[in-house]
């Protein structure tokens, strides 16, 4: 089954899986998404995915905020570690460029970064590399069952 089914069937018991936007474009990067959505790059919640001892750590952030180290290792303890493409793909069921919060496997915890807040919709992508849905802050931090928000991205601040 493709991600972005088991994307679609995650979003059905929340009457969501019909928001679900599939682009004849792509959508894998944030300038990408931004166009395909005639939106700016700072509203498009890219989710990135670090290894962790048991598993993985995915935060969904604002497209134009950039992890910061410092407060990346006061957060949760540890440097920092982006996987490369193949271990992003093993460890959460999707590929890069549709990476989302959504229909993940045990073992990945979702954080969402502060640095959505100050939107009232986001975009996160629905695990392909032309899709997207539009999310409230408060949707997409209840629906992709985040432990927490966290600050740990720099360059984004107001």
């Amino acid at each position: 089954m493709s991600s972005i089914v088991r994307v679609r069937e995650f979003l059905r018991p929340f009457g969501l899986e019909s928001r679900i936007i599939e682009f004849s474009v792509s959508s894998a990067t944030v300038p990408l998404a931004a166009e395909a959505l005639g939106v700016e790059g700072a509203r498009i919640a890219k989710t990135l995915t670090f290894a962790a001892p048991t598993g993985c750590i995915l935060v969904v952030a604002a497209g134009d905020a950039r992890i910061d180290n410092r407060k990346f290792r006061a957060q949760f303890g540890m440097k920092p570690r982006m996987l490369d493409a193949p271990s992003v793909a093993a460890s959460t069921g999707h590929e890069v460029g549709g990476v989302c919060p959504f229909a993940l496997p045990e073992g990945c915890t979702v954080h969402a970064d502060i640095s959505l807040q100050r939107f009232d919709t986001v975009f996160p992508a629905c695990g392909s590399a032309n899709s997207a849905i539009p999310m409230t802050c408060d949707e997409l931090f209840h629906i992709a069952g985040c432990a927490g928000w966290v600050d740990v991205c720099s360059n984004w601040e107001v």
